[in-house]
């Protein structure tokens, strides 16, 4: 009779112990769904913004009568610096970056200087009357206007 029940007894703990495990593992799945879904997303945007960075990176800066551009990737990064601002320009192609980079650097063009707009004097506040047409007026009006007409 004590075999019988222990007999029984072992069998239930057996069927415990599973179920428990069973539960155990309940518990373990959606946390270890989420967190490899969590590192599939989070390697998608770090792919997808290299390469937003990496293939669409371009920018320009100015030192000087130098300036740079970013092209993006290193392939062909001689030719497309060259065609893009001409045979007298330098390229270097940084791979200090998880992902190499062509520069390009060449002469720029000094900026033309905007020139703003002459003021112009209309009649009245003594400026310009019957008494004082034409050059008077334009005398009148560049002394109090730099420029002005």
């Amino acid at each position: 009779m004590y075999r019988l029940f222990s007999k029984i007894y072992l069998k239930e703990r057996q069927v415990q112990k599973k179920t428990r495990k069973h539960k155990k593992m309940e518990r373990i799945t959606p946390v270890v769904l989420l967190v490899s879904l969590l590192i599939m997303f989070a390697s998608g945007i770090v792919i997808s913004l290299n390469c937003y960075l990496f293939d669409a990176f371009s920018f320009q800066f100015q030192i000087a009568n130098t300036c740079a551009d970013g092209l993006g990737t290193c392939e062909n990064c001689d030719e497309r610096c060259k065609d893009k601002h001409g045979p007298s320009s330098e390229n270097i192609c940084d791979r200090s970056l998880v992902m190499p980079l062509c520069m390009c650097y060449y002469q720029c063009a000094d900026p033309t200087p905007t020139l703003s707009p002459p003021k112009i004097c209309n009649g009245g506040a003594g400026l310009c009357s019957a008494r004082c047409p034409g050059s008077c007026c334009d005398t009148n009006c560049a002394q109090k206007f730099k420029g002005g007409h």
